[in-house]
């Protein structure tokens, strides 16, 4: 019997280890590239994803401040901080494709998040590598809550997921990587920053997913999508939008500015 892509994501989500969530993604996206998954499932994924018993989860506000990227210690902070995000990330695209299963989408939604699921499993494992490479390993430091806090307040509407976690969050990333990779060049760590390349030229593309289906999804409902984004951004993001923006990588992803920045 033919396994669904909602069993597969189910199967990930419940995964604890991160070695066995970033194993699980890509045997399942080598499965949905045979044929060998069909679209949707019965599969309801769980209100949180399992973790590992480290790191230590702590509220965002109870975070130590992250030591400068110049030292070993600080590279460390900075590693070990993209690396959770990335394994946040794996859970959020299978909770997605989960949650919000819609046979009208055909294959090409799965398509989509099935994929941004196996690259950001690959970036954990790149982020893992640099972290056994300067002796240290994911679960080491504490790290922050709050990305699955936003996919909480955003598991009843697949517009405001769309908005907040790629349109918000991963354009976020947009903004800040190349910063943290001219930090890690300063400090003579190439190969680090060679990591951070390789996560920024994939984030554009998941950032443009994000945009795509958003559009997507605002014409089924009539909505205008900028005043939409804005909207739900307001009910369901804790936080501001904030620049300074990197308008180049945004615009590359089709994430324009009539989104994100306020109206004359």
């Amino acid at each position: 019997m033919i396994g669904t892509v909602a069993a597969a994501a189910v199967a990930v989500l419940r995964a604890a280890a991160p070695q066995d969530k970033v194993a699980l993604t890509h045997a399942a996206a080598a499965q949905w590239r045979a044929g060998a998954l069909a679209p949707g499932g019965e599969a309801w994924p769980p209100d949180r994803p399992a973790r590992p018993a480290r790191p230590e989860l702590k509220p965002p506000r109870a975070m130590p401040r992250r030591r400068n990227a110049g030292s070993r210690a600080g590279r460390v902070a900075l590693l070990h901080a993209l690396a959770h995000i990335e394994l946040n990330a794996i859970d959020l695209a299978w909770d997605l494709v989960a949650r919000f299963p819609d046979p009208g989408r055909s294959r090409a939604f799965e398509d989509d998040w099935i994929g941004i699921a196996a690259e950001e499993a690959k970036h954990f494992a790149l982020l893992s590598a640099r972290l056994g490479a300067l002796g240290a390993a994911y679960g080491d430091l504490p790290a922050h809550d709050g990305l699955w806090e936003a996919a909480q307040a955003t598991a009843g509407d697949l517009l405001a997921r769309l908005a907040v976690v790629p349109l918000v969050l991963e354009a976020r990333g947009l903004d800040v990587t190349p910063e943290m990779v001219a930090r890690l060049e300063r400090a003579d760590d190439a190969e680090s920053a060679r990591v951070l390349r390789i996560i920024y030229e994939d984030e554009i593309a998941h950032v443009a997913a994000g945009a795509r289906w958003f559009r997507w999804a605002c014409a089924r409902r009539d909505l205008a999508p900028a005043e939409t984004y804005r909207a739900l951004v307001a009910r369901h993001y804790n936080g501001a939008l904030k620049p300074p923006f990197n308008h180049a990588a945004r615009a590359a992803a089709g994430f324009d500015r009539a989104f994100y920045e306020a109206p004359a």
